[in-house]
C-alpha cells in the first residue's frame, strides 16, 4: 500500500505520460488511466516499474461514472489518494462554429469538461478533511485556446476548456478550508499527438517558430509544472493557473 496515490488521466500518452513517469520518479504511487490504449498504457507503467516505482494501468472512459468509480476503486486499493491531475481531453478536427453540431459538442464537452468535474468530486469526498481526509492536491489541465478562443480551429475546445479555468478558482475557494488545493496548468503549443486527432499533425513544428520562445513546447515541461502545484512547495498556491506556452497569448 502506497501512503501517496497519484490519479493521472489521459496518462497512456503525452503530457499525462509524461506527467505520470515524473511523479513516480519523486515516490508517487501512479494510477495511468487509459481510455482504449492498453499497450501504451502498460509501456508507461513498464517504464516506471524498472525505474523502481509504482504505477498500474487502469482502463476508464471519464464520460462514464462507472468508469470514472472503477478509475478511483483501483486507487483505494493501491492506497491513500493525495492527488488527482484532470489530463484527459480530446480535440476533433478544424471547424468553424457555424458547421458545429450538438454531437460533436456533447463528445468535446463530455471529455474535456464534464469529466474532470465528475473526478474532482470524487477526489474531494477522499482528500477532503470535511470527509475523513488529509488533504491533497488537484490540478486541471486547461488550454491556452481558453484564452486565445481557438477561431476557426477549435473553438468548441476552447470553450470546454474555459469552463475548466472557472471551475478551477470554484472548487479551488470552495474547499480551500478542507485542506485542498485546486490549481491549474495552461499549455500552449506542445509537441505531442494530440493534434494529430485534429488532423494537423504538424502543427506544433509549423507554429513553434512564431513564438516568443521561438519552439514548441515538450510534455515534460509541463509535467514538472504539474509536479510543482502537486508538491508542498506550492504549499500557498491554490486557485491558480500557470501558462506553460512560451510566452503565447500571456499579454493582457
Amino acid at each position: 500500500m502506497s501512503d501517496k496515490v497519484l490519479i493521472i488521466t489521459g496518462a497512456s500518452r503525452g503530457i499525462g505520460a509524461a506527467t505520470a513517469l515524473l511523479a513516480a520518479e519523486r515516490g508517487y504511487g501512479v494510477i495511468v488511466n487509459y481510455a482504449g490504449n492498453v499497450a501504451a498504457a502498460e509501456a508507461v507503467c513498464a517504464k516506471i516499474h524498472r525505474q523502481g516505482g509504482e504505477a498500474l494501468a487502469v482502463r476508464g472512459d471519464v464520460t462514464l461514472e462507472a468508469d470514472i468509480d472503477h478509475i478511483f476503486a483501483a486507487a483505494d486499493r493501491m492506497g491513500r489518494l493525495v492527488g488527482l491531475v484532470n489530463n484527459a481531453g480530446t480535440i476533433e478536427p478544424s471547424i468553424r462554429v457555424e458547421d458545429l453540431d450538438l454531437a460533436r459538442l456533447q463528445r468535446i464537452f463530455a471529455v474535456n469538461t464534464f469529466g474532470s468535474i465528475l473526478c474532482a468530486g470524487r477526489a474531494v469526498r477522499r482528500m477532503s478533511t470535511k470527509f475523513g481526509g488529509q488533504g491533497g492536491a488537484i490540478v486541471n489541465v486547461t488550454s491556452a485556446a481558453a484564452k486565445l478562443g481557438a477561431p476557426n480551429t477549435y473553438v468548441d475546445y476552447a470553450a470546454a476548456k474555459g469552463a475548466i479555468d472557472s471551475f478551477t478558482v470554484g472548487l479551488a475557494l470552495e474547499v480551500a478550508g478542507d485542506g485542498i488545493r485546486v490549481n491549474g496548468v495552461r499549455p500552449g503549443v506542445i509537441d505531442t499527438d494530440i493534434h494529430a486527432a485534429g488532423g494537423d499533425p504538424d502543427r506544433a513544428h509549423r507554429m513553434g517558430p512564431s513564438l516568443p520562445i521561438p519552439r514548441p513546447g515538450t510534455a515534460e515541461e509541463v509535467a514538472r509544472a504539474i509536479l510543482w502545484l502537486l508538491s508542498d512547495e506550492a504549499s500557498y498556491t491554490t486557485g491558480s493557473v500557470i501558462n506553460v506556452t512560451g510566452g503565447r497569448g500571456i499579454a493582457p
